[in-house]
Order: C-alpha cells, then structure tokens, then sequence
C-alpha cells in the first residue's frame, strides 16, 4: 500500500479537510494515517458514542486518556482488517442477540420509541449500531480462527491453575473447595481466552512496529507505538 510523502503528510494532519458543511465550517478532519488509510475526526467520535452506549455511560464522561485509547482501539481494527479483512457479514442472528443484550441496559428501551430515543441521545442509529456490532463480531471470528488453533491448554496447566489460584480464592471467599473434574473445562475454557487476548496483544503490537502509523501528534514521522 502506497505511503503519503511525510511533508504532505505532516500538513494535511494538521488541517481539516477542506470539506465545508452548509455553514461554512469544516464537517472533519483527519485524525491518523495507517499505512496509508485515513481515520478521520468523525470516525473517532462515533467510536466514542458507540462505547459510551454499549456501556450505558454519559458521552461526556471519557478521560483524555480514554479518549487516546479509543482512538487506539480504532488503529488496531484497521490493522487488524488488513490482515484478515472479512469478506462477508457476521450471521444476522448474531447481531440481533448483541443487539438485545445492549438494549437491556436502557429500561426505556422496552419501546420502539424509547429505544430510537435512547440512541438519538448518543447521536445513533440502529443501523450505525448493528453495522459496528456486525463489524466487530466478524473481525472476532476471523482473528479468532487465525489464532486459536496454536492455543493449546494441557492438564499440568489446569491443575496448576485450580491449586495455585482457584482453590485460594474460594478459601479467601469463605467457600467450600470443587472438584477439579467439576470445573475442569471451565478452567480450560478460562486459559485459552486469556492466552487468545496474550496472542492478540503481541499480535498488535508487531503489527503496530512494522506499520507507518501518523497522527498530528507524530508528523515529525515518529510511529504510534
């Protein structure tokens, strides 16, 4: 994928795009460059508005370090669609469950009306949310199935982890000890997901040192790291 040259670069992260809205003002502005895709204002904000929803928090809420981290979070997607861009929807049916447990959060969701209400007060639409809800399901699948078949979990470690860990704690809470054989496979289950997130995170962070990622804050063409 073809690079911008660093001085154009450097400018054009500095300045909104000239792209007036009715008014006169300017509508957006790019916000990172990854190896040569575009991230602009308003796909930042909607970012934002989405997991501020989908964690039923007021929009005004978020930390400048919050902030940085969702703009973050949105790099590593696009990383991460370069290498496993998906070629078709996530199920339907998926989408709809996701949707039903977000709108559980919202009481007056139990009408059409309050649910539309309660996505207008985040600047949403339902189809902005399934889209990304789509989005982020299919892209979840597909690092999955990239990583998860070098997870292996052996018996050594599910027993290490009921003795060193499970046992102490359900001491600690005051509660009688299980059966290994009991919880056997959710210890299994819990190991593998953490080993997948360990897997993603090293993944990223390659993916992140053999990028060129540009923000206004690094146009002197130091990398995001």
């Amino acid at each position: 994928m073809a690079f911008w040259k660093h001085s154009v670069l450097a400018v054009a992260l500095a300045v909104a795009l000239a792209a007036p809205c009715r008014g006169g003002q300017i509508v957006d502005r790019i916000v990172a460059n990854v190896n040569g895709h575009v991230l602009l204002q308003s796909d930042w904000e909607e970012e934002l508005a989405l997991e501020a929803f989908l964690n039923a928090r007021p929009l005004d809420s978020f930390t400048a370090a919050e902030r940085k981290a969702a703009l973050d979070h949105l790099i590593d997607q696009e990383l991460l669609r370069e290498q496993v861009r998906p070629s078709e929807d996530a199920p339907a049916e998926q989408v709809a469950a996701r949707v039903a447990e977000v709108r559980r959060l919202y009481p007056e969701a139990a009408s059409e009306e309050g649910w539309r209400a309660a996505l207008r007060r985040y600047g949403l639409t339902q189809s902005t949310l399934e889209r990304h809800l789509g989005e982020q399901i299919q892209l979840m699948r597909l690092v999955e199935a990239h990583l998860r078949p070098s997870i292996q979990i052996d018996q050594l470690a599910v027993e290490s982890y009921y003795h060193d860990q499970l046992l102490p704690e359900l001491k600690r809470e005051g509660n009688a000890d299980v059966p290994l054989a009991e919880v056997f496979g959710r210890i299994r289950d819990l190991l593998a997901e953490q080993k997948l997130n360990q897997l993603l995170s090293n993944w990223l962070a390659s993916l992140r040192s053999t990028s060129r990622i540009l923000t206004p804050e690094s146009s002197t063409g130091d990398q995001i790291r």
